[in-house]
This record gives C-alpha cells, structure tokens and sequence, in this order.
C-alpha cells in the first residue's frame, strides 16, 4: 500500500510504452512468452567434473540458478514484478524449486523450497544454500510451512477458496503479511523445476497467477543434435531449458541484456567462482542475505 509492499517497492519513471502493457495484459497468463534455449551440456558436465576432482561437488542446476543470480545483479529490472498493474522492485533475489522428499520413492510426494540469495554469491555459495534448503525440507516425515497450510486448509470445505482469496486480496493492495509472502514459493524472482530428474522433457512451464514470479524455467532431458566443428559432423549433447517470461516486466533491450550474459556465464561458469565486482540495483532497493558460514568442501 501506497507504493510500499513486504517484498517490494513501487517504480517509477518507466517508460510509457512499457508502463500501458499491464492494462493492456492484466495477468501474468496474458503476457508470458515462451523462449527456448539449449546449453552445451558437455562443457558443463567437464567443468562439472574438474571441481568434484578439486573437492567441489556441482551440479547443472547450481549452475544454473548461480548464473540467474549473478545476472540479477547486472540487470535489476527483469527482478520487477507487477501487482495491481503497478510497478515493484523486488527486495530480494529469489528462487524456488520442487524436490522429492525421498529420491528413491516418488510415493513419499514433493514439497517447494524457497531460497533467498545475495547478489554476491558464487556459485559455491548458491550450491550451499540451495543443498541446506534441500536438507531441510527433504524426509518423509519434514513438512515445511507451504505443507502444513495446505494440508491445514483442505481439512475443512470451502475454506481453501476463501484462504486463497483473502490472500489475493491482500496481496493486491500491498498488505499480505511478509512473514507469510517470504514462505510463499510464488513470490519470487525465479521458478526452476529440474524435468530431467524424473525422465521428462523440458517443458514451457506456465507463470502463476497468484503470486509474481516472474520467470519460469524447465529443464528437460538431453538432447542429441548434429553439429559441424572443424568441418566434421557430429552429434553433440545439450541439456534444453523452457524459459517462460512476463513480457511487461521491463523493455525488450532489458531481456536481450539478461539473456546474453545468462548464455555467457553457463557457456563460462568459471566466471561464476568469484563475486561480481560490482552490483546494480533499483533506486531505493538494496538489500543482503548473510553467507552461510563453515562452508565445507562437498
């Protein structure tokens, strides 16, 4: 409300071609586009392989999710969102992600981890949070707070609607509790999902409704594809990544900037080893999640 929420704070000055489009697509659904990528899985499964010889274990997802928070810091204006067809910076770098509960029995169900990053991490310092996360919420008896108000409000008819509704409600004019939005896995910058864990393709995952994420990315299964390299042809593994995007969120030049260096850091994830020199935010936006300390080899 008046142009402050929990999770973010209003923008201004955008231009008015970009700022007409949430009234002329009012939802996220209406302005998603689809993009496809495919990343050279072979590069990154050697990089992968030379720091697991050198005692860090990685993994493509790490990578992934280290070279989104490492482009948010040099492109601030893809972490925005709209609410009410108005403008937010959001006061976080976040991601979320589903895990099984137990890897080797499907039957024990899935929950959603949300992590919060600070845009000076590595990619060693990405690895670490999203494996504490994992840890946390992975066991079929550990049930985090999205599992618990879910299986709380089913339990009684009719209530799960009008939950759903009293926090739509709230969340368009700003006021939603931030101890509940920091829980919600739909308030976030990213949505990853890792098909391939679970023998699928990669898929163009739609983007909420509820909520305000802003990205959606789906990895698929390798694919195979012919290619010429010193005039001889093979084939050559890439891991596909569906990528879902809210078209309103910033100027097309903005996307092309993001995109590009996301292409450069997972075609170079050495680059990713170090902190950013520098971090770029939105007027009026800073903030800072603490490293994890006694980080161990993996």
């Amino acid at each position: 409300m008046f142009g402050r929420r929990p999770d973010g704070r209003r923008i201004k000055g955008i231009e008015p071609i970009v700022q007409i489009t949430p009234y002329l697509m009012p939802t996220r659904v209406d302005a998603q586009v689809f993009l496809q990528h495919r990343i050279d899985w072979e590069s990154m499964t050697r990089y992968i392989a030379e720091k697991q010889a050198e005692g860090e274990r990685l993994t493509h997802m790490n990578i992934i999710i280290a070279a989104y928070v490492r482009t948010v810091a040099a492109h601030p204006e893809v972490n925005r969102f709209i609410i009410n067809k108005q403008y937010f910076s959001r006061k976080n770098c976040s991601v979320a992600f589903n895990i099984l509960k137990d890897t080797h029995d499907a039957d024990q169900g899935e929950t959603v981890v949300k992590i919060f990053f600070d845009p000076t991490d590595t990619v060693f310092d990405v690895r670490d949070r999203c494996l504490a996360a994992i840890e946390a919420n992975r066991g079929p008896s550990t049930s985090n707070f999205l599992d618990k108000l879910a299986g709380g409000v089913l339990k009684v008819p009719g209530l799960p609607t009008a939950v759903v509704a009293l926090v739509r409600l709230l969340d368009r004019y700003g006021i939603c509790p931030g101890a509940l939005i920091d829980e919600l896995p739909f308030h976030v910058g990213m949505y990853i999902t890792n098909n391939a864990s679970i023998g699928l393709h990669h898929v163009n995952h739609h983007i909420y409704n509820f909520g305000n994420v802003s990205l959606f990315f789906g990895m698929g299964l390798v694919e195979k594809i012919a290619v010429v390299e010193n005039g001889q042809t093979r084939m050559k593994r890439y891991l596909p990544i569906g990528i879902t995007a809210d078209e309103r969120v910033c100027s097309g030049a903005h996307y092309a900037g993001f995109f590009g260096d996301m292409v450069r850091y997972l075609n170079h994830p050495e680059l990713l080893e170090t902190p950013p020199e520098t971090v770029r935010y939105d007027p009026g936006i800073e903030y800072h999640v603490p490293k994890l300390v006694n980080r161990e080899t993996k």
